[in-house]
């Protein structure tokens, strides 16, 4: 996930006295709600703009007993600018090199009831960031883990990208730093109908965009900068993103998600390309007959693809029902 210690740095001490009106609101908000001992918080940190932090997660850093997270340094920093501040016993290093050992740091602390509340650098963990390995040895171990949800460069650039489709999205991440494997990567990719979202690091994004080049006329949303001061959203086809990156240097500054935008459905597909004589004896089987049935017996009637009469007795089947 993005990284945000200049920001954090920069702001630390000038922003913790207008956070004080944030903590009494998130006691007051989250007070009421039982927050158990003996319990890892997972818990998203802002992507950029430190405003994005919600008010049960202060809540939550407050009262922890111990902050894990990926980099102690960066997370104090991040604590600072919202007026609080830990020694270094309260805080746990748990990053990709040591989480299985770490874990078992943790475990023990949540054995003698402990609250827990795990940080990566930015944004959620356990998606794109350290974190899972963590919550599956202590859930494994038979303790809680109370996820505390905010911000996520994969939902901000999904929320700003107005993909248009069926079934959701695959998230991918970082693709292989290897030309010939993200390739094939993408190759695999290239016939993947639902929305696509990628992340990537400014030294390998012109390498990326041009290999995503290959999708041609497809959509892709690139998200530069979320949440910061110089963000940029832009949607523009596959085939034009290695024109935009090449037209100035800032384009390639900051940290990147990409959007590969869902295939168009064929209009071909769709209810009405089925001939009226066709849609009315597929309406009067499927008024009589199983769903498999009437699509067989109209296809056979009226020669028309058994696929194309199926998709379109879904629809009828969906409006009935």
């Amino acid at each position: 996930m993005p990284s945000i210690a200049n920001e954090t740095a920069a702001v630390a001490g000038g922003l913790a006295s207008t956070y004080n009106k944030a903590f009494q609101a998130a006691r007051e908000a989250v007070g009421p709600q039982n927050h158990p001992a003996s319990t890892l918080y997972v818990v998203a940190t802002p992507i950029g703009n430190l405003a994005d932090i919600t008010l049960r997660a202060l809540y939550v850093i407050e009262r922890a007993n111990t902050l894990a997270c990926e980099d102690t340094r960066h997370t104090q920093q991040l604590l600072r600018a919202y007026g609080l501040d830990r020694n270094n016993s309260q805080l746990l290093a748990v990053h990709q090199h040591n989480e299985a050992e770490a874990a078992a740091q943790v475990i023990a602390r949540l054995a003698q009831g402990e609250r827990v509340a795990y940080v990566s650098d930015a944004g959620t963990p356990a998606i794109s960031d350290p974190g899972a390995r963590l919550v599956a040895a202590v859930a494994a171990a038979g303790y809680r883990v109370m996820p505390l949800p905010g911000a996520s460069s994969v939902t901000t650039l999904l929320s700003a990208a107005g993909v248009v489709g069926e079934g959701g999205f695959v998230f991918s991440g970082f693709l292989s730093s290897k030309a010939s494997e993200r390739q094939r990567a993408i190759e695999t990719l290239s016939g993947e109908p639902r929305a696509v979202v990628l992340l990537e690091a400014p030294h390998r994004i012109e390498a990326l965009a041009q290999a995503l080049s290959i999708l041609g006329s497809r959509l892709i949303t690139v998200g530069r900068e979320l949440t910061k001061q110089f963000e940029t959203v832009l949607t523009v086809e596959a085939q034009k993103l290695p024109a935009w990156f090449a037209e100035k240097a800032d384009h390639l500054r900051g940290e990147f998600a990409l959007v590969i935008h869902a295939m168009d459905k064929p209009k071909a597909e769709n209810d009405a390309a089925l001939d009226a004589n066709t849609l009315r004896t597929l309406r009067l089987l499927l008024a009589e007959l199983p769903l498999k049935t009437a699509v067989k017996m109209t296809s056979d009637i009226t020669g028309v693809s058994k696929n194309l009469v199926y998709d379109t007795a879904l629809s009828l089947k969906k409006g009935l029902d």
